[in-house]
Order: structure tokens, then C-alpha cells, then sequence
């Protein structure tokens, strides 16, 4: 691909710009990516910096954080600074030192903090009954709403026999 500035040399960074819904691709050689000053991009942006920004709230890739929390993890001695360079935390204890500042984050790219997966049939029968009723209670919440009682009764009464099974196990 030839560069869009030039138009003599072969492009080697490209770019993608969506401003209002509009996507704009620039693609550049190097030499006018420097005159741009976007040959540094590349090296700026990590998973680490896109982490960090997502922790943030910013849109910019070149995002370089300087926590202040000087906490540090009582088992291993990292620090949320660590994790934010690294992308990695350094023990299970760090997931309690730092839970603060990682629900945010662990909320805005996986949309909750609970894992709701599924579960595996040959075990974990008492959770997929727990399962169960949670959807059950929403359905029997919405049944509600729309003022479908005796559905919702019926829903209860299996919701209660599903409660009588969690503790026959």
C-alpha cells in the first residue's frame, strides 16, 4: 500500500479514525509519519496502556498513568503501579489489596464483576440449581409486572421446591 501523504513510498503505519461514526483509514510511510509525529504510536500503545485507559475512562492509546495509591500487596510487594506496566497482578492476594481499583475495570470489559458461566453437568449441582432460581426469580418478577399471577404462583412453587432441593444436598 503506498503512503496517502507522499504517494511514492510504501505505507508502514496505518491508522484507523472513527470521529462520530465516521472511519477514516490514513496510511502513511515513515518519514511522514514522523512529520506527523505518529511514528511513536506503535511503541506507545500495549494491552497495558489500553488497560489503564479503560481504568481511566480515556479514549487515547498514548495513556500513561501515575497512580499515587502507594498500597502494596502484604504476600508478594507488587503495587497497582506493577500491575498497570505489567498487565498482571502478582498473587490471588493482590485480586483483595487492589479490589477497588480493579472493579471498575474488570466491570467495564467484562460488563460484571460475578462470573456467570456455565457449570459443568457431571458437578456442581447445588450451583446450577442456584442458577435456576435466579432465572427463575427474574421470570417470576416479570410475570409480576405484567400482572400474570397465578403463572407467577406457579413459578414460586418451583422456585420453593428447587429451595427444598439446595438443602437435601
Amino acid at each position: 500500500m503506498i503512503c496517502d501523504e507522499c504517494n511514492k513510498k510504501e505505507a508502514t503505519v496505518h491508522m484507523t479514525k472513527i470521529i462520530n461514526g465516521m472511519k477514516r483509514e490514513i496510511h502513511l510511510c515513515g518519514e511522514c509519519a514522523n512529520e506527523k509525529e505518529l511514528s511513536n504510536l506503535e511503541n506507545n500503545f500495549s494491552i497495558h496502556n489500553f488497560l489503564a485507559s479503560l481504568l481511566e475512562g480515556s479514549s487515547s492509546p498514548n495513556v500513561n498513568i501515575n497512580y499515587k495509591k502507594s498500597r502494596r500487596c502484604p504476600q508478594c510487594g507488587s503495587t497497582y503501579n506493577d500491575f498497570t506496566q505489567s498487565g498482571r497482578l502478582g498473587c490471588s492476594i493482590c485480586y483483595e489489596t487492589f479490589n477497588d481499583l480493579l472493579e471498575p475495570l474488570i466491570r467495564r470489559i467484562q460488563g460484571n464483576t460475578r462470573h456467570e458461566g456455565k457449570v459443568p453437568k457431571r458437578s456442581g449441582a447445588s450451583i446450577r440449581i442456584y442458577k435456576n432460581i435466579n432465572n427463575l426469580k427474574k421470570k417470576m418478577q416479570k410475570l409480576v409486572e405484567r400482572e400474570e399471577f397465578e403463572e407467577a404462583a406457579k413459578v414460586r412453587d418451583e422456585i420453593r421446591k428447587l429451595e427444598k432441593e439446595i438443602d437435601d444436598i
